[in-house]
């Protein structure tokens, strides 16, 4: 049976930490923050953490078991 590759997608978009966690960019934030209050904008700075059933899924993408 052969290998499964690693989605280049997904690879160019996220990372996996050194427990193994998949670090994502966040959302929401390319266009159209013009009417959203700065509050808003800060929180929007920086990655998260992918949620727990997102962490199974992306994981096999990047081909950690």
């Amino acid at each position: 049976m052969p290998k499964q590759k690693t989605h280049k997608g997904l690879a160019k978009r996220a990372k996996l930490t050194g427990k193994g966690k998949v670090k994502v960019g966040q959302a929401g934030k390319s266009h159209l923050m013009a009417g959203t209050r700065g509050k808003n904008v800060r929180k929007l700075r920086g990655t998260k953490m992918a949620s727990k059933p997102e962490q199974r899924r992306l994981g096999k993408m990047l081909k950690q078991g």
